[in-house]
């Protein structure tokens, strides 16, 4: 055990510390009226005061003393705090481009790499200053390269919690071993393990290279008809969230089966991806454990349109209602929901189209924005560092046109961007 902790130190001290990129000047930001991340309602005629990157002050505008703050005026918009996407795939762009097979076995780690950058700066300037990216897909560790160049003010983007490759079970996850010849040795989309020892190792190997998540697919297409399994016992799944929270970090889990999401659950994860399966008895579970769950309902509609003919606007497909029934059944059982798109699929900078579904399908604007910004910090562990328009909180704001609390399609027109109190977008 001594040992391990070491281990534990020596990866703390390699991984590369976030730097706050704060520009030292003052602002006062005076929109129409301000959103703050929590209450029922926007504030019309209230100011943000920002000082070394952070959030100094917030209410009505007459009360604000900005001494000699630049004062930018956003009339006709809504403040909010920077939005957050809790499922994300940098390095993948659509299928409808280019499939999955192709840019994992044919784009070069190299270029996949400068993609990603002008994926990240996309998505910033879209209005979502956070993301936690869920597995760079045969791109090795290279997030780590990218977040660092985020933090060190190299390139444009937003915050990053990365997962680097993710963990799948041996032969479950593309490309192939289905569908190539028996030998082909191909780069895999994850860390490819089997057994408790080889859970372990892949576990320590990504936390030593510093990823911030661990990603694990508790289930995959192996069944023998191509239906989605469980691929990991419930002995390794219990392994691998122990070794994850030993080290203090969290686990996310794919699945899309309800065996695989109770397994998950059970083990202890701590977030549950896509879970279009999921019965009201394990979402029931979620809600009691406090296991939150990011829908991904865009990248259904997305994948429906690329290959079952799905036309925006119409009906909804049978895939697209197994997912709809999903989220309407996490919701009556009271199980937190953040806003997780699994952009990358589409288009890196639309990340507005999630929560637009869960409006759709019934939340309030002021609730999907909540799974965008608090709900969302609070799911990563930073409620204390963003995520809500406080004092003392990290400057990450954003101002669209109109008034995304009773219009959500609002989120389509970013004219204001801000983190850590340097300006990226302005009108």
């Amino acid at each position: 055990m001594k040992s391990w902790w070491i281990a534990l130190l020596a990866c703390a001290l390699a991984c590369p510390q976030p730097t706050v990129a704060a520009d030292h000047a003052a602002y006062l930001l005076r929109p129409q009226q301000v959103w703050n991340g929590t209450d029922a309602t926007a504030h019309a005629g209230w100011a943000v005061l920002v000082r070394d990157g952070a959030i100094v002050s917030v209410g009505p505008a007459g009360g604000i003393d900005a001494g000699d703050a630049q004062r930018v005026d956003l009339p006709g918009t809504t403040l909010v705090p920077g939005l957050i996407d809790l499922h994300s795939h940098l390095f993948l762009h659509p299928y409808n481009e280019t499939l999955w097979n192709d840019q994992v076995l044919k784009e070069p780690e190299a270029y996949r790499t400068l993609e990603a950058a002008q994926h990240a700066r996309d998505t910033l300037l879209a209005g979502f200053t956070t993301l936690r990216d869920l597995g760079t897909e045969g791109a090795g560790y290279a997030d780590v390269s990218v977040k660092r160049a985020i933090d060190e003010g190299m390139i444009p983007g937003p915050r990053l919690f990365v997962a680097t490759r993710a963990i799948v079970a041996t032969a479950s996850y593309g490309p192939g071993p289905r569908g190539f010849r028996p030998d082909i040795d191909l780069p895999s989309g994850a860390q490819a393990v089997s057994g408790i020892d080889g859970v372990l190792q892949a576990v320590r190997e990504q936390a030593g290279h510093c990823a911030d998540w661990i990603k694990v697919y508790a289930d995959y297409r192996v069944g023998a008809d191509g239906s989605t399994q469980p691929t990991f016992t419930p002995a390794e799944m219990r392994a691998l969230v122990e070794a994850v929270h030993l080290s203090g970090r969290e686990v996310s889990a794919h699945s899309a089966s309800d065996a695989g999401m109770r397994i998950a659950v059970e083990a202890g994860v701590d977030t549950i991806e896509h879970g279009y399966g999921g019965s009201a008895a394990t979402f029931k579970l979620m809600h009691d454990r406090g296991v939150a769950y990011l829908p991904t309902l865009t990248a259904v509609e997305s994948t429906e349109e690329y290959f079952n003919h799905y036309v925006p606007g119409s009906p909804s497909t049978p895939k697209m209602q197994e997912a709809e029934h999903a989220f309407r059944t996490a919701r009556a059982a009271g199980v937190t929901i953040g806003c997780g798109s699994d952009v990358g699929v589409f288009r890196h900078g639309d990340n507005w189209r999630e929560p637009t579904w869960m409006v759709r399908l019934g939340m309030t604007p002021v609730e999907a924005l909540r799974a965008c910004t608090s709900v969302a910090a609070k799911i990563l562990r930073q409620q204390d560092h963003f995520g809500r328009i406080v004092p003392g909180l990290r400057a990450d704001l954003v101002a669209f046109d109109g008034d995304p609390t009773t219009d959500i399609a609002a989120l389509r027109h970013p004219v204001f961007v801000m983190k850590d109190g340097v300006v990226y977008r302005k009108p």
